[in-house]
């Protein structure tokens, strides 16, 4: 597995990667909250962070994650790719190479929540509301050394 920096060319397949993720994942979002951030995640999101892809030995895409300030901004593995150090991969890439030391995460999404506490993360806060206001509970991490 190798890790470098997306394309624009591969945001078709990462929004796919997302959508997939999130169905796999956030069980507690609505069908119209996925409506509403696919293409806010399409054409605003991916050009406001810096984007990583995990790729395979035959180039295919099995995750990516984006970055600002800090701050994973969002990390999805490809359902296929789940549970084979993908994630962990990614996250320590970004960690090492851009100081990334902060995360938001849903308070109902009981896996990432386990996944960021496994790689040192500790709960510093919360908001009841997430970044489009809706009533989806977010926890504020802070990675601990």
């Amino acid at each position: 597995m190798k890790i470098e920096s997306a394309i624009s060319s591969e945001h078709q397949r990462l929004i796919e990667i997302w959508e997939a993720s999130v169905r796999a994942t956030h069980d507690f979002l609505a069908e119209s909250d996925l409506i509403e951030l696919k293409p806010l995640i399409l054409n605003e999101y991916f050009k406001a962070v810096s984007l990583n892809v995990a790729k395979s030995d035959d180039e295919k895409i099995l995750g990516f994650c984006g970055v600002s300030d800090g701050n994973i901004e969002m990390l999805f593995i490809a359902p296929e790719a789940r549970g084979q150090g993908v994630g962990a991969s990614l996250a320590r890439h970004v960690i090492s190479t851009q100081g990334v030391t902060k995360v938001d995460v849903n308070e109902q999404n009981e896996q990432a929540l386990g996944f960021y506490k496994h790689l040192g993360f500790k709960v510093i806060g919360r908001s009841p509301l997430d970044g489009q206001g809706k009533p989806y509970p977010l926890l504020h991490m802070q990675l601990t050394l």
